[in-house]
């Protein structure tokens, strides 16, 4: 017998409250053959997805089925499962070997990524199952024949925001909050919401920033020390949790920086033109000195106004705005979820800024280090957090 199994796992805080679902269906007509969901108590997001993976194998199992196509929303468990990852999280891998204990026992079991909405049956099962955990009731549907009228004549935008609201996961499949009135601030700012949280990654160092010259569009590679550097830093972001991707500006030394931190945690790199570092045009290459003595001017006005460009490049407004853009086609793809972006030094100062809400002089007062992290937070209702900024402990 050949059937689908399609789950899902959430978790209300990544880590937080977690539970899963999942369904087993008739591959050829589509029926529900059986479903399984539970509430499983403080775990992550990809927890909660292998645990409904695993919960619909065995209900798949139990059904006596042969073959099982798997659909789920969770590129990560997907990709690990398939053999196309590696799975290099501790708590990742006790999960990933039960799960294939329980796959040996079919003739064959095939793995698919699906969106979002294609797997709202797992979806309201692992929601459910988290409401039950916490105590939460829904209210049942409408009886009143004018209730049901009201609804009906809603715009088809209110009632799909409503849908979201009530499913509890973002655009990206990371959960989110259940409902309105159950969201909680995130702390005192009263920022409500999953937020995107954003690893900022410096690249490691280069023969140019040794001699602390200017490096804008030029592409050296990384040295030794800086080959180190980007090892260490990629050993301190594998321990992260629940890490959907890691995003690098294009150039050699954040994408070197990027592969590594890419192979240490078990997921995806790209790059994104983006994340570029400032073009500092006639001024490419040279120390601060050299370019104050060939353009004393303009260098001075580049200093004090950011709509100034380089000779020749681009000024510090250019790189916000772009930048600006960057973050918000990231919230979109992965919006509640952790993602590292390996960039360079003006377009993480960009970052904190955003996060911070300030003006542009952060950029003359704030330092980062080569391979050092920062991290920054945007939350659905339009709050920012930072939450750490330069750390380099992990290089010592």
């Amino acid at each position: 017998m050949k059937v689908v199994v399609e789950a899902d796992g959430g978790s209300r805080g990544n880590p937080g409250p977690a539970g899963y679902g999942a369904v087993v269906k008739d591959a050829a007509t589509g029926s529900v053959l059986a479903e399984r969901s539970a509430g499983i108590g403080i775990a992550t997001n990809n927890v909660a997805e292998y645990r409904g993976l695993i919960a619909g194998l065995r209900a798949a199992a139990e059904l006596g089925a042969s073959v099982v196509d798997v659909r789920m929303d969770s590129k990560l468990v997907v990709e690990q499962m398939s053999g196309r990852w590696q799975v290099k999280h501790p708590s990742m891998q006790p999960l990933a070997r039960e799960a294939r204990e329980v796959a040996g026992a079919f003739d064959r079991v095939a793995y698919e990524w699906i969106p979002r909405e294609r797997n709202k049956d797992a979806d309201r099962l692992a929601n459910q199952a988290m409401d039950e955990q916490a105590g939460v009731r829904r209210a049942a549907p409408a009886e009143n024949p004018a209730a049901d009228e009201s609804a009906a004549g809603e715009p088809a935008a209110a009632k799909s925001a409503a849908a979201k609201s009530v499913a509890g996961k973002s655009a990206a499949g990371k959960p989110g909050v259940a409902s309105a009135e159950h969201m909680t601030p995130s702390s005192w700012s009263g920022a409500v919401g999953e937020p995107t949280r954003l690893y900022l990654l410096r690249h490691g160092q280069t023969e140019l920033s040794v001699a602390r010259r200017y490096s804008g569009r030029g592409n050296p590679p990384l040295t030794e020390v800086g080959r180190r550097q980007a090892e260490a830093a990629a050993a301190r972001l594998a321990k992260v949790d629940g890490l959907a991707a890691v995003v690098s500006s294009p150039l050699d030394r954040a994408w070197q920086t990027a592969q590594a931190v890419a192979r240490a945690a078990g997921v995806e790199a790209s790059t994104h033109d983006g994340l570029i570092e400032t073009d500092f045009g006639g001024w490419e290459g040279l120390t601060f000195t050299e370019a104050a003595e060939r353009d004393p001017e303009l260098h001075r006005r580049w200093l004090g106004d950011p709509s100034v460009p380089a000779p020749g490049g681009e000024s510090f407004d250019q790189v916000h705005r772009r930048v600006r853009k960057v973050r918000d086609e990231l919230i979109t793809r992965y919006g509640g979820a952790n993602v590292v972006v390996v960039s360079h030094v003006t377009p993480i100062k960009s970052l904190v800024r955003m996060g911070l809400d300030v003006g542009p002089s952060l950029l003359f007062r704030l330092h980062l280090d080569l391979a050092s992290l920062s991290v920054v937070e945007f939350y659905p209702d339009g709050h920012g957090s930072v939450r750490l900024v330069n750390d380099t402990s992990y290089l010592a």
